[in-house]
């Protein structure tokens, strides 16, 4: 009696299904996906740290030219400290304020008030970011830019607030600079210095 082979088994089916390939495409979106928004964070957070260190610059800017000009600087800061309104954090220069704004200043010679005034618009100035363009657009400021200078028996308060990208928790009261001047106080960034100057009679 012939002997009969057994059959041999089918071999396995090469490559992949389709719904195979759908998954791994779905698990490739999803992580492409938070790459992206991980991207967008980093450059967030880029441009936060690169806003607060130009705030940082012009604090000190601001800083150096009160300490250069100390006979209108004074104790009365009558030269300098023009946010008389620190409750409300106003008048500020940089957004709001024009580049030719007219500036006061009754104390020293006639040279130190013209210095300071100069000073003041300079600063101005550089709050709105004139000294870099996009054709006729200031580009060379933070986001809405302010200034604010007061003072109290000598003591300087310097500081600049400008508008984050996102939302945080608001600077601390005592800094009012730029307060209420943005949709979200949780967008208000606000940096700050105190110092101290002599009180110096004109000579």
């Amino acid at each position: 009696m012939p002997m009969i082979s057994p059959r041999k088994p089918r071999a396995a089916a090469a490559g992949f299904t389709m719904l195979e390939i759908l998954v791994a495409l779905l698990i490739l979106l999803v992580g492409l996906l938070g790459l992206a928004g991980l991207l967008v964070q980093t450059q967030q957070a880029e441009v936060e740290a690169y806003q607060r260190k130009q705030a940082a610059v012009l604090v000190q800017d601001m800083l150096d030219r009160i300490r250069s000009n100390p006979f209108a600087a004074g104790a009365s800061g009558q030269c300098y400290a023009f946010t008389n309104n620190v409750g409300a954090g106003t008048p500020a220069l940089g957004t709001g304020n024009a580049v030719d704004a007219t500036f006061t200043c009754s104390v020293g010679s006639a040279s130190q008030q013209a210095r300071g005034r100069a000073d003041l618009k300079a600063w101005n100035n550089a709050l709105l970011g004139t000294s870099e363009k996009k054709g006729t657009a200031n580009v060379g400021a933070l986001i809405d830019a302010r200034g604010c200078v007061t003072t109290a028996g000598g003591e300087y308060v310097i500081s600049v607030a400008w508008q984050g990208l996102q939302p945080t928790t608001p600077p601390p009261a005592a800094y009012t600079c730029g307060l209420n001047a943005y949709t979200n106080e949780n967008l208000r960034r606000v940096v700050a210095i105190t110092m101290r100057i002599a009180d110096l009679s004109a000579p």
